[in-house]
């Protein structure tokens, strides 16, 4: 498996062993002796009861390339070579032959085992005592003592190994390639560092021209530092993009352990004492302020329900539009009561982690009993106790609203707990909600009335510098249909225009504004309209308030005016006396007679080629009232009294007989209007004029100018 080479004259390389084989040929022809060297072994063999085979092959000059060599040089070489091999010629006693022995242990090398002896040198004195003639293969390696032999020690090669060799600068000879698999040839030549060639090197081995050399190392030189530079921007960049996401991860950890589902789900809840609040503040609600004073006297003296036997009520709802005051009258009840007033909105119990909203109902609730007798008050009811639905993207959205269902009527009772619940969307309950035990009471909170928008005026008008001549009656006639919150939002728009106007207090006519801004918009008065534009809209708007001025079952005028607003070009607002619960046959006409006065006012005037698209608006309330006269209110001598909620529903001859009813009825208003601009033509002309001059007029003044009299110059 290992071979030793030597090199000889001539120039020969020869492998060790093969070279031990033919030396043995040449000493026997040499020495003139034709007993060769397998045959005296074979008489060992035979004398030592070892049987043992010559397996080594011969080989002659030729094959070795020593033909050319004489025998004078032949015998030079056996003799430096093997001086003891002349000792065998000789035959040795039988006692004096040395048997092998057949070990089946192993031993610390392969060349032990195979020869039965080691590769060390062995001393003289143990070759002096043991009187014992030393093999031929011994006895070479005895005087080949100097010379470096790598026997191979049995064993496993490890990368240990393999680097100790490597720091030894120890050159072994190369293995065949097909004893070693590919990956393990990489592996163990992995510590094998990669040559480094130079610059000089680089430029010679790429045929770079001697003139071009400089250019070469300082384009290469300039690329070096570029890659240098690139690859710092690229480590800072990546260092930068590290610390970020470091930053932002903490930042996540510290929102996350910020969150209900880390750190406890509002285990805390602090009342809101109300004192400052009474049913004093509210104005407009008197019938929802009688049924929520039984409940403030609920809380103040419970005995004295309770000693007849009765039960406390678990819970008001307040049902109503956006803005009348719902909110405010649960805050009253607290007051008035002077309880603890715990405030939730609904959207606080929803969260994107399960179980938080069930777990806040249950803290509301635990703190409300540990403090009672006190209000629990959660605002838009119907984003948590809206109906219970099977849907497969909110598999826990009903975990809330049972939660909330077992709090108010479950099996642990919560005495002197008032649940007050607002909503303006009561559809959307959950049934299991409003019934009775949970919700008892209902209480309606509708929009005021002309008098309880009086009162919210007033109430609103005592906190602004006002005019002591302020009607607050008219402005509440003329916004039927406004909530508080609206009519407040009108007193501040008005204290704000009376502020930009440097006034020193807030007037009716900064009132009128307000309302007028609200109803239809901001003034345009950067619309420019000319003359016969303008002319056309106070004719129009003239045949509106004459008409309203001289029929009988009108509302009465409260303003004319031609100042763009809004998407119109002027209007006439009208006020009614007192609010219309119901309306007849004859107010309804008038309406209608009122809407078709612009239209009619046009064609009188400028004729009818020169009629404008400004009465589309008029038409659309005309038709609108004709309709539903006919097939709601049963107000049609041909059709009776019967309703035609669906006209697609009805046959083609019902349909005629709808549409010909309501052509008939707008047609005989249309009539009555054109009749009554006619009679009163001058006073048409009077008005025109009048609002061409002062582009707005009020209801006083509108009078003074149908009476004949003159303006005041304002």
């Amino acid at each position: 498996m290992f071979s030793l080479s030597m090199t000889v004259q001539p120039q020969v390389t020869v492998p060790f062993s093969h070279l031990i084989n033919v030396l043995h040929s040449l000493k026997s022809s040499v020495g003139s002796s034709s007993s060769s060297t397998c045959s005296s072994r074979k008489h060992k063999e035979h004398a030592s009861d070892s049987p043992r085979h010559c397996t080594e092959p011969v080989w002659n000059l030729r094959e070795l390339g020593l033909s050319d060599l004489g025998t004078q040089q032949l015998d030079e070489l056996v003799n430096g070579v093997l001086p003891r091999l002349s000792m065998l010629e000789a035959p040795l006693p039988l006692g004096s032959q040395i048997a092998w022995r057949t070990s089946h242990l192993s031993s610390h090398s392969f060349f032990f085992n195979k020869h039965g002896f080691s590769c060390s040198p062995i001393p003289m004195s143990a070759q002096v005592l043991s009187r014992q003639q030393l093999p031929p293969f011994e006895s070479v390696f005895t005087e080949l003592q100097h010379w470096p032999v790598l026997v191979q020690s049995r064993g496993f090669k490890t990368l240990r190994t393999k680097t100790r060799r490597l720091q030894s600068n120890y050159e072994r000879p190369l293995e065949s390639e097909g004893f070693t698999p590919s990956f393990m040839k990489g592996f163990l030549s992995r510590d094998k560092g990669i040559e480094v060639e130079s610059l000089d090197i680089l430029t010679k081995n790429k045929n770079v021209p001697d003139g071009q050399q400089e250019s070469f190392k300082r384009g290469f030189a300039e690329g070096f530092l570029k890659a240098q530079a690139l690859t710092q921007r690229t480590q800072d960049s990546l260092r930068r993009t590290r610390l970020i996401l470091l930053v932002l991860l903490l930042v996540g950890l510290y929102g996350i352990s910020k969150t209900p589902f880390l750190s406890g789900l509002d285990s805390a809840l602090d009342p809101v004492q109300i004192k400052n609040v009474t049913f004093e503040h509210v104005k407009g609600v008197e019938e929802a302020k009688n049924e929520l004073q039984d409940v403030v006297e609920f809380l103040k003296s419970p005995q004295k329900f309770t000693a007849l036997g009765g039960k406390l009520p678990k819970g008001v709802l307040l049902v109503g539009p956006p803005g009348t005051g719902k909110t405010l009258l649960a805050r009253a009840v607290a007051g008035e009561a002077d309880v603890p007033f715990y405030y939730a909105s609904g959207s606080e119990f929803d969260e994107m982690f399960v179980g938080v909203g069930a777990s806040r109902i249950r803290n509301l609730f635990r703190e409300g009993k540990a403090n009672a007798p006190c209000v629990i008050f959660i605002d838009e009811l119907d984003s948590v106790g809206g109906k219970r639905v099977e849907s497969p993207m909110h598999p826990y959205s009903r975990q809330t609203i049972n939660q909330l269902l077992a709090e108010m009527d479950g099996f642990k009772p919560n005495e002197g707990v008032i649940i007050i619940g607002a909503t303006n969307f009561p559809e959307a309950l959950d049934n299991a909600l409003v019934r009775p035990g949970r919700f008892d009471m209902q209480v309606t909170v509708p929009k005021p009335d002309v008098k309880g928008r009086t009162e919210i005026i007033n109430w609103y008008l005592k906190k602004i510098k006002v005019d002591p001549a302020i009607e607050a009656s008219i402005i509440a006639r003329g916004t039927v249909g406004f909530s508080g919150a609206d009519l407040e939002n009108l007193v501040n728009q008005a204290a704000l225009k009376a502020a930009v106007d440097g006034k020193d207090m807030v007037s009716m006519k900064e009132l009128e504004f307000a309302k007028d801004k609200i109803l239809m918009g901001p003034e345009r008065r950067s619309a420019e309209i000319d003359q016969q534009n303008k002319r056309i809209t106070a004719f129009h708007e003239s045949g509106h308030a004459i008409v309203a001025y001289y029929t009988k079952d009108a509302m009465p005028i409260n303003k004319a005016t031609i100042m763009p607003r809004g998407p119109s070009l002027g209007h006439v607002s009208m006020l009614p006396e007192n609010d219309r619960w119901s309306e007849t046959r004859s107010q309804l006409l008038a309406q209608m007679d009122v809407s078709m006065g612009g239209r009619v006012a046009e064609e009188i005037i400028f004729g009818q080629e020169y009629i404008t698209t400004g009465a589309s608006s008029d038409f659309d309330s005309a038709t609108k009232i004709a309709k539903m006269m006919v097939t709601r209110f049963g107000m049609s001598e041909k059709l009776g009294v019967m309703t035609y909620t669906d006209m697609t529903r009805q046959s083609p001859e019902t349909q005629a007989a709808v549409e010909h009813e309501v052509r008939l009825i707008l047609k005989e208003s249309y009539e009555r209007a054109r009749a009554l601009l006619k009679s009163h033509a001058k006073e048409h002309r009077n008005l025109a004029d009048a609002l061409l001059m002062y582009e707005t007029l009020d209801a006083k003044e509108i009078q003074l100018v149908l009476e004949g009299k003159n303006l005041e110059a304002r």
